[in-house]
């Protein structure tokens, strides 16, 4: 049986328009992206191959252009498309967090780092800075290491800080093995770091680190 014949409220897309896009499967969320299917193939079957293959919607959507486009059914303009709705995501949650105060709306910033570091296969370092009003400025990545760590210079936050006016800052990292537990060395930069900027009168609110599963949060542990 093809797409067309299933009963209307089988469809993903009719589905996603009655029940709310959080109804749907991978599979169907995927297949809605997907549009068609390929010869002998549906496109709910077509998504469904295509997960088994990745072996999940994160690995699928970090494959290389060369790898997804070996893949039966995907191609050069599939794979641009994916990177787009992937990057209008990180924006839209960018937008989320720089509308607001960041106190008033951690979980925003929360969703923002993960969506931005949680895939990155080297760790990196984030530094966001906030206004007196604790609406951000700018974010940017400061610094970029190995697959387990990052060196990090108080000097290059001072002057990073400067250069911004910022009268606060939130620190972020990623952990690439996916465990966001802090590690000491964490806790000890953090405490480095907010010494230094408390010299030139910069608040330290909070540092998260990023990842798989989760985002930690130091000012939630009680680590500042």
């Amino acid at each position: 049986m093809s797409l067309n014949d299933w009963p209307e409220h089988l469809k993903p897309r009719e589905k996603l328009l009655t029940k709310g896009a959080t109804s749907l499967t991978d599979a169907e969320l995927l297949a809605i992206f997907l549009r068609t299917g390929t010869a002998g193939m549906d496109v709910v079957k077509l998504a469904t191959h295509l997960l088994d293959h990745f072996g999940s919607l994160n690995r699928l959507f970090n494959a290389d252009v060369i790898s997804f486009c070996q893949t039966k059914g995907m191609g050069e303009a599939k794979y641009a498309q994916l990177q787009a709705v992937l990057e209008m995501s990180k924006r839209y949650f960018q937008e989320s967090m720089f509308r607001e105060n960041v106190l008033d709306s951690p979980g925003a910033v929360k969703t923002y780092l993960h969506q931005l570091l949680r895939d990155e296969t080297y760790e990196k370092f984030l530094l966001i800075h906030l206004d007196n009003q604790h609406r951000v400025i700018n974010d940017e990545v400061l610094f970029t290491g190995t697959i387990d760590s990052a060196a990090v210079y108080p000097r290059v936050v001072i002057d990073s800080v400067i250069k911004h006016k910022t009268a606060a800052v939130i620190f972020a990292h990623n952990h690439p093995s996916g465990i966001s537990e802090p590690s000491h060395a964490d806790i000890n930069l953090t405490n480095k770091l907010k010494q230094a900027l408390t010299l030139i009168d910069v608040r330290t609110l909070d540092h998260f680190v990023v990842g798989y599963d989760q985002v930690v949060s130091f000012a939630e542990r009680g680590l500042l």
